[in-house]
């Protein structure tokens, strides 16, 4: 079973399994109820148990067909094609006659067999019971009718069971039910009725006639609502079982009369709320499963009758109004179920809290895996010391255009905030370690995420909107070298200005209006409103959609269109100049600075953009997924920026040529001449505009004669 899913029954109860699949350690309600059942029938429980006696034994039932099996006064004739109940034995005491062809149970059919205790008729064809099929068979404990075509049952049809204990009724196409139909079944004890056709229960009381009945499953019809006088007389009821049906509206007092049940199970209905005082009567319950249904709110105090539960399931319900005190009155509750990881922080005091992670935090850490928790360090320091040192060295490259390092400063600027982000993450996975699920919903509704939230958004749009700024400012100037415009330093720090400005915005709007936005970061522990949930309100979703597919999207086309077009345009030039092979180094160059600029762009975002699309199809979305994104792939871009736009450039090589060579002939005590003697050779922005460098560094002697054509040509491709 998967991690966080509910203790399940089993689809049938046949005579060779039973419903024994659990949970580990989760063995309240139905699973206790049934150890119960056997002990008091003194059967052995466990993974199978077989009706048969698996020793060989001499038939004692004389003559029988011959594609059945006989042990003893047993006899199995299940799949042998019977169109009909076959001649036996009058003393045989079980008959299974599964997988056959019957289509009709005649009357008297089985009035020649007094002694029969087990009979099983699962996956027959059988769409007829006449009233009088089951005369005379006053000895049988277990009846099976599963997997048929019987859609209805006359009044009176069981009435000489006195005895029978299992009726096993599933998967048939039953519309209605009355109590007379059940009239006789004195003894009964379980009751199954699954995934019928029944679209109502009967307005008297349905265990009129089974005083003890001890567990009642209708999963699967159709019934829509539950009355007061239904359960009236099911007083010995300690396992109800209502699930997958549609009910919408439960009278006040329809558990009134239950004061023995150990389960209820009404999963996967349609009921918006539940009376205040329903539970009241029902004060033996362990288990409760009402997950799966549109419930609006949940009362505060609405489980304060119930104060001897031990499990109860709220998966698939989005509890707007949780609070502590809607669990802490249950002190015996050692399990419980919810929709949400986060919710667990309302139920410190329950063991067992499923589901114990979203995939990012876990119950005891903020970042649920060991390598999450070490690399978020990792990233986060590659992230800042890259940038500052970027930021700190960027002004000493004598090369450089002033008014490009401005923008490759403020990008970096922008990239360090993403590594604070992560910082402050790691930082609060520290602060919250080994009690996490104490604090998870006071964090994620704490300013303090929020802020840290929107941090990272701040810096993801910042550095989207400057990379794709000047990826721009070079394809003008590249493409359309005659039509550019000298970028001057009023333009340039006006843009900047109004990228952080936008950042800014886009970052804190959802921060101005909880009411619109909700808690747009506070959605998880790493703060990150990476995909849409559903309970998201539909601005937020909005919101996120237009940024995430809108604004950063259109950034990655632009960005790819751009260098595409501009090493098209260099290779187109570079021929027209002079031969191929002069420049088939020089543009392989270009075109491996070009790939992996793009390709770390779309290594970062690529995998945003479809974790978005997703979430917006309401596809599920693991929620590891999301925490390898948000701290492996997201920060790329951040880290890998200072490498492929300073660190790897010639001008930054130049330069610490230049420091290393001045070093070590200080340490050699070299002259002034020779030191005056290195000189950068060439003096190349890496496709950046050449505006600020001064016609005496553009001097044909100051180049290589191995630069100097390339070299040329891209001064003719630069702005004027």
């Amino acid at each position: 079973m998967g991690e966080g899913e509910k203790p399940g029954r089993g689809a049938a109860l046949t005579p060779c399994t039973c419903w024994i699949w659990t949970e580990a350690g989760d063995n309240n309600g139905w699973s206790q109820q049934l150890d119960k059942l056997y002990e008091k029938h003194y059967e052995k429980i466990g993974m199978n148990f077989i009706e048969f006696d698996t020793k060989a034994e001499e038939c004692l039932l004389g003559s029988v067909p011959a594609p059945c099996l006989c042990r003893g006064l047993e006899l199995d004739c299940d799949g042998a094609k019977f169109r009909t109940v076959p001649a036996v034995s009058s003393n045989v005491t079980m008959m299974s006659l599964q997988n056959n062809i019957l289509r009709k149970l005649d009357s008297n059919g089985f009035r020649q067999f007094p002694d029969l205790r087990n009979l099983y008729l699962q996956h027959n064809k059988i769409k007829t019971v006449s009233m009088y099929a089951f005369r005379g068979l006053h000895n049988l404990t277990k009846l099976y009718l599963s997997h048929n075509l019987i859609t209805t049952l006359k009044p009176g049809v069981f009435e000489d069971l006195h005895r029978l204990e299992w009726l096993v009724i599933e998967n048939n196409k039953i519309t209605r039910i009355s109590p007379q139909t059940f009239q006789g079944l004195n003894s009964l004890i379980l009751l199954v009725m699954l995934d019928n056709f029944i679209g109502r229960l009967p307005d008297k009381p349905l265990c009129q006639h089974m005083p003890k009945l001890n567990w009642l499953d209708f999963e699967g019809n159709n019934i829509h609502s539950l009355r007061n006088t239904t359960f009236s007389s099911c007083t010995t009821l300690t396992v109800l079982v209502l699930r997958k049906n549609r009910i919408s509206t439960i009278s006040e007092n329809a558990f009134s009369s239950l004061t023995t049940l150990d389960e209820l199970d009404l999963a996967n209905n349609r009921i918006e709320a539940f009376p205040p005082t329903l539970l009241k009567d029902v004060k033996e319950l362990s288990q409760l499963n009402i997950s799966h249904n549109p419930i609006q709110k949940i009362p505060t105090d609405q489980f304060d009758f119930v104060l001897k539960l031990k499990s109860l399931s709220l998966e698939g319900i989005e509890i707007p109004n949780i609070q502590r005190r809607m669990f802490m009155p249950l002190r015996n509750l050692t399990h419980i179920y919810f929709k949400k990881f986060q919710y667990c922080g309302f139920a410190p005091h329950v063991r067992n809290c499923k589901p114990n992670t979203d995939g990012i935090s876990s119950l005891e850490n903020l970042l649920a895996s060991i390598v999450q928790r070490v690399f978020v360090w990792v990233v986060s320091v590659i992230t800042c010391f890259g940038n500052i040192f970027v930021i700190c060295t960027r002004p000493y490259i004598r090369s450089e255009n002033k008014l490009h390092a401005m923008s490759i400063i403020s990008l970096c600027c922008a990239d360090c905030l993403m590594g604070v982000y992560l910082f402050v993450i790691g930082y609060y996975d520290l602060k919250y370690r080994g009690e996490y699920n104490e604090n998870a919903q006071a964090w994620m509704d704490s300013m303090q995420c929020r802020m840290v939230g929107s941090l990272a958004i701040l810096s993801t749009e910042v550095s989207v909107l400057l990379l794709t700024y000047l990826t721009l400012e070079k394809y003008i100037c590249i493409v359309y070298p005659f039509r550019c415009l000298k970028p001057g330093k009023i333009r340039t720090v006006t843009m900047l200005v109004l990228i952080w400005i936008v950042g800014f915005v886009i970052a804190f709007i959802p921060l101005s209006n909880q009411a619109f936005f909700n808690n747009y970061y506070g959605t998880n522990g790493v703060c990150f409103p990476l995909h849409s949930e559903k309970p998201e309100s539909t601005a937020a979703q909005i919101y996120s959609v237009i940024i995430f597919l809108g604004v950063n999207l259109a950034a990655f086309i632009t960005i790819v269109f751009s260098y595409s077009s501009m090493f098209y345009s260099i290779h187109r030039t570079a021929i027209m100049a002079t031969e191929i092979h002069n420049h088939i180094k020089k543009e392989m160059t270009l075109a491996k600075r070009f790939f992996f600029i793009v390709f770390t762009d779309a290594l970062c975002w690529i995998p945003i953009f479809i974790l978005k699309l997703l979430s917006l199809l309401q596809v599920e979305i693991p929620g590891s997924i999301s925490s390898w994104v948000v701290i492996f792939i997201l920060p790329i871009n951040s880290a890998l920026n200072p490498i492929l736009y300073t660190i790897t450039t010639r001008p930054f090589k130049e330069m610490m040529n230049q420091i290393w060579y001045n070093y070590k002939q200080r340490r050699s005590g070299g002259s002034k001449n020779s030191h005056k003697a290195y000189s950068p050779s060439f003096f190349w922005v890496e496709m950046w505009p050449l505006q600020d460098i001064s016609p005496e560094i553009m001097k044909p002697g100051l180049y290589t004669d191995s630069e100097m054509s390339f070299s040329t040509q891209t001064t003719r491709l630069s702005c004027t």
